[in-house]
């Protein structure tokens, strides 16, 4: 139907006799043919382009985090209706499965005692060190009435030494500016961290190191969800004793970071220090982030063209609990 469409324009606009005609479609069939060609791998690179992903993490009743588990393991269902799982891929150790890409954002402003820097610095570096398994990237900011990148994305540890050698000769401010640490961060990550590594797309994370209470913010907290939810990244918070010391009883208190969702709607959780080590949280956070699942999906013909929100449910043939760091997609 194309080539015939071609014939009649050329006959139409040349005027040309059959026998001209057919040495002129002789000598255009390869330029034809080369853009036929060219349309079909364009539409294979957006049909790529398009496959929806979801990252995910498990635990059991007990609230530890289940590793291990495979594609039959996981339901999908699109408003409702069951789908079937296109691409499934579990964090493992290196060369394994999937790299992971993170920033450090840490709240420097006056409210972190010099004793809980020092204390940091020792948890983070150790938990630094429990990812040398894994194909790995971390950067590092602080934030406090400004938001500074203090290194970007590297493997190398001698340079993450420096640079938390860097935070604690840098500590200043009184405002805590939480939400746009996490929003810069979110964009880091979107446009320098590592596309691939080894042929994989890395897991996206924010560990965000506070007290617990934003002020002075410029960004909405539904901001930074939605550009989270857009490149597939997670939040995690590390809410420091500075916090803790303000409340009476051994359950932890929402903070205004929980309380609007960041953490929640973006597949993270909260880590609450409560004593002077902060070895054992750090390696229950590390255990967490590696307890996680890639689940992607083709969309719809239908879904893809209606330009609509579609919600996305996964859920646990073992009845494990299911976190998700999006409740659905859009097709833009």
């Amino acid at each position: 139907m194309f080539f015939s469409f071609i014939f009649r324009a050329f006959k139409l606009k040349f005027r040309l006799a059959p026998d001209k005609f057919f040495i002129f479609f002789l000598l255009m069939f390869p330029c034809l043919a080369w853009q036929a060609s060219a349309q079909n791998s364009d539409d294979e690179i957006r049909v790529d382009t398009e496959l929806v992903t979801f990252e995910v993490s498990v635990s059991d009743k007990q609230g530890n985090p289940v590793k291990n588990l495979q594609s039959e393991n996981f339901k999908v269902f699109e408003d409702g209706v069951e789908r079937k799982i296109d691409f499934f891929q579990p964090i493992k150790k290196q060369n394994d499965s999937r790299p992971l890409s993170m920033v450090f954002a840490l709240d420097i402003s006056g409210s972190m005692t010099t004793a809980e820097l020092l204390q940091l610095k020792s948890a983070m570096q150790n938990f630094v060190v429990r990812f040398n398994d894994y194909n790995s990237y971390f950067a590092v900011m602080t934030f406090g009435m400004k938001v500074k990148t203090v290194q970007s994305f590297t493997n190398r540890a001698d340079k993450l030494e420096k640079s938390f050698d860097k935070i604690l000769r840098d500590s200043e401010g009184l405002s805590t500016h939480a939400y746009d640490a996490v929003d810069d961060a979110v964009r880091m990550l979107k446009k320098k961290s590592p596309p691939k590594v080894g042929n994989q797309i890395p897991r996206k994370v924010v560990i965000l190191i506070t007290d617990g209470f934003p002020v002075g913010d410029t960004v909405s907290p539904k901001t930074v969800i939605e550009r989270a939810n857009d490149s597939e990244t997670s939040v995690y918070a590390v809410l420091l004793p500075s916090f803790s010391r303000l409340q009476n009883t051994k359950k932890p208190l929402l903070t205004p970071l929980e309380v609007s969702g960041l953490i929640d709607k973006t597949g993270g959780k909260s880590f609450y220090a409560t004593a002077r080590n902060f070895d054992p949280l750090f390696k229950d956070l590390a255990e967490e982030i590696t307890s996680s699942y890639a689940i992607a999906i083709y969309p719809s013909d239908k879904s893809a063209a209606d330009k609509k929100f579609h919600e996305i449910r996964i859920v646990s043939n073992d009845k494990f609990s299911i976190k998700q760091n999006r409740s659905g997609y859009k097709i833009q």
